[in-house]
């Protein structure tokens, strides 16, 4: 069966390092959505060209072609095995969407970190990323501070965040596939966690597929 993963948390909660932790780990694929949108940008395909005139106009990009990006990345071979998305869904509408997406392949695991709020923001307001976009602070680059990490841009990102995001929580959380683990520890103590939810999961009661309801 395939295992198939949503990550949620705030920004700051250490989706993305818990993502790349499960991929490796478990032999599936990272999905991440800023990833796959600068790749179908790149390539320069239809979508990515209507992606990109969005961007260049200082807009965002909506919620239909962020599912459309999803959906054609969901269909390719690799991912028949699995996949962690990151970054994906951030509205309802999106979850939705995924539900029609995951039709007739095994449920969701649904892993919300949690995380206070005085704590992700000491996290993102001391982060240091690499100066050069084109790498990583493992790079031995000149590392600096985000624009978007002060302590007042951090809060109001949270606000976003919960007015925008949080939701998503509601709208998962009666599933039987739905767990919170505390982000609030190392991240080498929550790996563990989360592997223990979804091993938990995977030896409870048998669940409906997604072409079944949810």
């Amino acid at each position: 069966m395939a295992l198939d993963l949503v990550i949620l948390g705030p920004p700051g909660a250490g989706k993305g390092t818990q993502a790349e932790r499960l991929a490796r780990t478990r032999g599936i694929e990272k999905i991440s959505t800023g990833d796959v949108l600068r790749k179908v940008v790149h390539a320069g395909t239809e979508v990515g060209r209507r992606a990109q005139s969005i961007m260049d106009r200082g807009e965002l990009v909506s919620d239909d072609m962020m599912i459309e990006i999803v959906r054609e990345r969901l269909h390719r071979p690799d991912v028949a095995g699995g996949f962690v998305l990151d970054g994906f869904p951030r509205t309802v509408a999106q979850a939705s969407a995924l539900d029609a997406i995951m039709r007739g392949r095994a449920p969701l695991i649904v892993i919300d970190i949690l995380v206070p709020e005085p704590e992700l923001v000491r996290r993102l307001s001391s982060r240091l990323v690499c100066d050069d976009p084109q790498h990583g602070s493992r790079c031995g680059g000149h590392l600096v501070h985000r624009a978007d990490d002060n302590a007042d841009v951090v809060r109001e990102r949270l606000k976003v965040y919960h007015a925008q995001t949080r939701p998503l929580v509601d709208y998962y959380r009666a599933r039987p596939t739905f767990r919170s683990v505390n982000g609030a520890q190392p991240p080498d103590r929550v790996a563990p966690d989360i592997s223990a939810v979804i091993e938990e999961m995977g030896s409870s009661a048998v669940w409906p597929r997604c072409d079944e309801g949810v």
